[in-house]
């Protein structure tokens, strides 16, 4: 686990990345990912930064990696859960090795088999590799995205980094990319492969990329996850295929030569990497966070859960004061606007975790492949809409439009008339386009939410709904939210996050099991749930999912009012953004005229995301002193 820089020179001569101490800047910007180690590697045409956070072969794992006589060179941000496998299939092929490690492994698999070798690799990973032969930059992202990979074309460079801030550190100001802004008021974050930064792009999850001197930089997919059920298998075979590949991820997941905890909700997908992990290591320790709220704290469950586990759990309880006292460094470690509360408790759940172990297990992904989100039962909820003709859904959506906000079955009547591919966009959607329109200083007609979406659902249109709806939840909230603030929560604590639902073999059973197995019996998840009965404490198993709740709509009303009212009149966003628009809705919901926080926390994180990089009156960059920067560039080959 680490987190590197990368700058590729086409023209050396006319290059702004030549200063080799603005290099260790960027490097030292992201300390936070890797406080263990640092490294550099630089000739002509490339620079590579390294920082370590060492887990697997910690003596000997030391980056930029260079192989082949130094034809190669990598630097690498991840684990490869099936290294070891990897390493003995290289060796009875002629491969030597030098270390343990899985960073090795990964360079002695290219040299042999190149672009192909990306498809092969199971975990968490974003890499690059220079090919000095060839004058060829290679580069790759796992295929669910849960490690980051940013970068920037400019001229004569193209900059690569695990954080965004690498990129942005060097730059005068930030500027913002208006069509992002307005996706994000929708989605609550900007989705991929667009940043809130103008000009700063994502590499997408899946994808590996060649960037050759003279040519364009050029994308290739090597992984896609669809869905794919069969139907003629029965219920106790699919239970069986789902213990087993997950008793094996788990394992391969709790490789490491340095301790590994989990974190522990009161829900099923945590409680089950918990059971399964204790069978590896019976001492492992858990962790968990809640609110000083009734109501909004799973604490109480994690800890009978962790008792009739009989391991450790250590909780953490936030209390408002805290919650909003620590949102600025928060929202700079995200490097993007994040409108989702829940970022804020993984935060502090992932530092107290990290006074105890340096890799934790957590249950992300669970929902999106198993279907375990509440509004998948929305189809057979709507499924009396299905025969009723298009001409005539028209008329109801008409009809429900003009009814009055609140009344009883509009919203059904809403969404019964409008096509799937209209209505969904994903697990969250904050502003409608009008309202966009009205908030916005400069709207574009043509890029609606839809246009995010649209291409996604055109990939699976004839699967089953439940399944389309999986999927765009894979493409968007999942990557968009869900695995961004779960790297960047734990990698702001120097803390390795490991999800063992998000594996290729996982996914490779959770793709083939038929909708009914998925939602039925008026529950999400069920096939997961029959699979988990014997492995999870019963208590866990038929408790309504509560997910990460946070008292946002109570917060809103009395303790963060003052703070969010001097925040709207101090933003400078007026240039984007109508602010009396947001401070009206903020008194609306203080006066319960309707629950308007989503909306408001959505404005609200925005306008604190730019004071933090845009009008930069925050500063979190612990960068060293001159001295100490000019001894590092001794590091540099």
């Amino acid at each position: 686990m680490c987190g590197f820089i990368g700058v590729l020179r086409t023209e050396p001569e006319k290059s702004k990345y030549q200063s080799q101490s603005d290099l260790v800047k960027m490097n030292q910007v992201i300390t936070h990912r890797g406080p263990d180690d640092e490294g550099y590697y630089t000739d002509d045409h490339v620079s590579l930064g390294f920082r370590r956070l060492s887990i697997i072969d910690i003596e000997s794992g030391h980056q930029p990696y260079h192989y082949e006589n130094e034809r190669y060179w990598m630097v690498f941000n991840g684990e490869i859960y099936n290294y070891v496998e990897l390493r003995e299939q290289l060796k009875k092929q002629g491969k030597t090795f030098q270390t343990e490690s899985d960073t090795e492994v990964i360079i002695a698999l290219f040299s042999e088999k190149g672009v192909d070798s990306f498809a092969d690799l199971r975990g968490m990973f974003s890499i690059l590799i220079w090919d000095k032969h060839e004058d060829t930059l290679f580069g790759a992202r796992d295929p669910f995205g849960i490690k980051p990979l940013y970068y920037k074309e400019k001229d004569h460079d193209v900059i690569f980094a695990s954080e965004k801030k690498s990129i942005t550190l060097l730059q005068e100001f930030e500027e913002v990319d208006p069509i992002a802004l307005q996706h994000y008021l929708s989605f609550q974050y900007s989705p991929e492969p667009m940043t809130l930064t103008d000009g700063i792009k994502k590499v997408e999850p899946g994808h590996y990329f060649v960037k050759e001197l003279n040519r364009p930089l050029q994308f290739h997919r090597y992984f896609h996850a669809t869905f794919n059920p069969i139907l003629n298998t029965d219920e106790k075979e699919w239970t069986k295929r789902i213990q087993d590949v997950l008793i094996d991820s788990v394992n391969v997941h709790m490789r490491s030569d340095v301790p590994v905890g989990s974190f522990l909700s009161g829900g099923i997908d945590s409680s089950i990497i918990v059971s399964l992990a204790k069978r590896v290591n019976p001492n492992i320790k858990t962790f968990s966070v809640g609110f000083e709220r009734d109501g909004y704290s799973e604490v109480d469950v994690a800890k009978e859960t962790a008792n009739k586990l009989n391991v450790d759990n250590y909780s953490y309880m936030i209390s408002a004061k805290e919650y909003i006292q620590k949102l600025p460094k928060i929202m700079f470690h995200m490097d993007d606007p994040l409108a989702d509360p829940a970022c804020v408790p993984l935060y502090f759940v992932a530092r107290e975790a990290r006074k105890h172990v340096t890799v934790v297990l957590s249950g992300e992904g669970a929902d999106e492949l198993f279907g375990g989100y509440n509004i998948y039962r929305e189809p057979e909820a709507l499924r009396m809409f299905q025969p009723v003709p298009t001409s005539l859904k028209k008329m109801i959506n008409k009809v429900a439009t003009v009814l009055p906000e609140g009344m009883k079955g509009k919203s059904f009547l809403e969404r019964g008339s409008t096509a799937l591919s209209e209505r969904y966009i994903g697990n969250a959607k904050m502003f409608e386009e009008k309202e966009k329109e009205n908030l916005l200083q400069t709207y574009d007609p043509k890029e609606t939410y839809q246009q995010i979406t649209k291409p996604f659902y055109q990939n699976v249109r004839s699967d089953h709904p439940v399944n389309q709806m999986q999927y765009i939840d894979i493409q968007t909230w999942l990557r968009g939210d869900i695995l961004l603030k779960a790297d960047k929560m734990t990698m702001a604590n120097a803390l390795e996050l490991r999800v063992p639902f998000l594996d290729k073999e996982v996914f490779k059973v959770a793709s083939e099991i038929p909708v009914h197995e998925k939602i039925a019996n008026g529950t999400t998840k069920s096939i997961l749930r029959k699979a988990a009965r014997g492995i999870v404490p019963d208590h866990v198993l038929d408790r309504k999912k509560l997910g990460f709740p946070v008292p946002i709509r109570h917060w809103l009303r009395n303790e963060l009012y003052d703070w969010a009212k001097q925040l709207i009149h101090v933003s400078e966003t007026d240039y984007l953004i109508d602010k009396k628009i947001v401070a009206d809705l903020l008194e609306a919901h203080v006066q319960k005229k309707g629950d308007y926080s989503r909306k408001i926390w959505t404005v609200l994180v925005f306008m604190l995301w730019h004071q933090i990089f845009v009008e930069r009156i925050y500063s979190f960059e612990e960068l060293q002193m001159e001295d100490e920067i000019e001894s590092k560039i001794a590091a540099f080959r």
